[in-house]
């Protein structure tokens, strides 16, 4: 059993929120921040949306087995690019399959089918994976790379926090306290809302725990053998991930290291902006903002993303410890 923060368990679950139309009670600040930008992925948007439908059955090769305790989204797409041609077209059939299911189920007379996307995938799986590898990285640019650092820092807690009580406590208290639909009894690991089997002799050797900002309120399976099986789970703390915060204790002292404007930019940016927002807030000049920025880019403080025809600035994860020393 070990730990996973994998980005593209972020990717599919943050896609089908924001395709769900609905308010959220813990991420309705990161949506309504992000679901504007949508239209600038343009095609790329269409292909990520046939592929994650709101409900139901994704396709596996979209989470490819981690090899290791905390891959790269680089990494992760080049095994989705990897992904063999009939497990493309496996998957893309029973994701068709799932959802006619479920208008069967549902009484819609219209049981729709494959979109133009996912038929292009599935006559020509080689092309439409580099095409597809190509939306997922414009997708994170814009909606999950600004705010990364933020999450990994949520993520990197949970584990902390459970890899404390396994060394004090024991596996069983981890898994007892995962998640409501999960139970260790008897020597088997229990998921009491799982519509199909997850049993021991036909998985993957090993289980790989895999703490989500968005998977909540449920859990996300995937069973895909000869590779472990894979649980991701609500990470711990998510309530809190888009708190505002109060003025970060770290900042007076990084303004006489820094200087005022551009300590004052860091301390703006608890939620990735642009040029304009910043100037809008602290009364710079778009000019002055800029300079600044660029001086705090080099130095890794902030990050720059492009979302269509924004460019977003973010803070780093070395700028959120010099903000939050204690934090």
């Amino acid at each position: 059993m070990r730990f996973v923060v994998a980005p593209m368990w972020e990717v599919g679950p943050s896609l089908r929120l924001l395709r769900s139309g609905l308010p959220h009670a813990v991420h309705g600040p990161w949506v309504e921040q992000v679901r504007p930008r949508l239209a600038a992925l343009g095609p790329a948007y269409g292909l990520l949306a046939e592929l994650v439908p709101p409900a139901g059955y994704v396709p596996d090769f979209l989470n490819p087995a981690p090899t290791g305790p905390a891959p790269t989204l680089a990494g992760e797409l080049a095994a989705i690019r990897a992904t063999p041609v009939g497990q493309v077209r496996r998957d893309l059939d029973r994701l068709v399959a799932d959802q006619a299911d479920r208008a069967d189920r549902a009484g819609k007379a219209d049981r729709g089918g494959p979109g133009p996307r996912l038929r292009a995938l599935h006559a020509d799986p080689e092309a439409g994976l580099a095409r597809l590898a190509e939306a997922i990285e414009a997708y994170w640019e814009l909606a999950l790379a600004p705010y990364w650092a933020r999450i990994r820092a949520v993520l990197d807690a949970d584990v902390l926090h459970r890899a404390r009580q396994a060394a004090e406590h024991g596996a069983e208290r981890v898994l007892n306290d995962l998640h409501t639909e999960v139970r260790w009894t008897d020597g088997a690991l229990q998921l009491s809302r799982r519509s199909r089997p997850m049993p021991r002799h036909t998985s993957g050797p090993g289980l790989l725990l895999i703490p989500s900002a968005f998977a909540g309120p449920g859990l996300y399976t995937l069973l895909a053998p000869p590779a472990p099986p894979q649980l991701a789970y609500p990470a711990r703390g998510i309530g809190d991930l888009w708190a505002a915060k109060e003025t970060a204790p770290g900042t007076a002292a990084l303004a006489a290291v820094l200087g005022r404007s551009r300590a004052l930019l860091l301390a703006e940016l608890d939620a990735p902006a642009s040029t304009t927002e910043l100037a809008r807030r602290t009364g710079l000049s778009p000019s002055a903002v800029s300079q600044y920025l660029t001086a705090l880019r080099d130095a890794r403080l902030v990050s720059a993303h492009r979302a269509g025809r924004w460019v977003l600035y973010a803070r780093t994860a070395t700028a959120e410890a010099l903000l939050n020393p204690d934090g």
